[in-house]
């Protein structure tokens, strides 16, 4: 199965951005989201990252600590979506794809402004980790979202 690049998101479809520049570690994760039901699109260079984030509103964000040889101080994709404003920001469950910080480790989680990090060494089970992080990321902010919602009808 491939990652579906030049598709168009239908409404109420699961979405998801990979970037992973990283081939072997994009194979591990790719087919596992699209098992989980998410329509992918591959973000290979910053300005189509940057371009795609402007252009949609995905579920998950997927980011490799060391995209284009950068770290998570300076990564582009992170620093992006870092600055972006908070309910826009809470839209995405943004996971960091790392080789330094253990899977789940909500402080280093938190210290990287992500929702989630997960272990190069753990991505052979990355539906499951992302599956548990993803529910417990819907249940944690459901209240704020219906809260934001009836703010924002009146």
């Amino acid at each position: 199965m491939e990652a579906q690049d030049s598709s168009f998101f239908d409404l109420g479809d699961n979405t998801a951005l990979v970037c992973i520049d990283h081939q072997s570690y994009q194979k591990l994760v790719v087919p596992q989201l699209i098992d989980m039901t998410y329509k992918v699109h591959l973000g290979l260079f910053e300005e189509d990252v940057l371009l795609k984030l402007k252009t949609y509103s995905y579920n998950v964000v997927i980011v490799y600590e060391n995209f284009k040889g950068s770290t998570p101080q300076n990564n582009p994709i992170l620093h992006e979506l870092i600055k972006r404003p908070g309910a826009e920001r809470r839209a995405h469950f943004v996971v960091l794809i790392s080789h330094r910080f253990a899977t789940n480790d909500a402080m280093s989680a938190f210290v990287q402004s992500v929702d989630q990090i997960i272990n190069i060494a753990d991505l052979a089970n990355f539906k499951p980790v992302l599956r548990r992080g993803v529910a417990q990321h819907r249940e944690l902010y459901n209240s704020f979202h219906e809260t934001l919602k009836a703010v924002q009808a009146i």
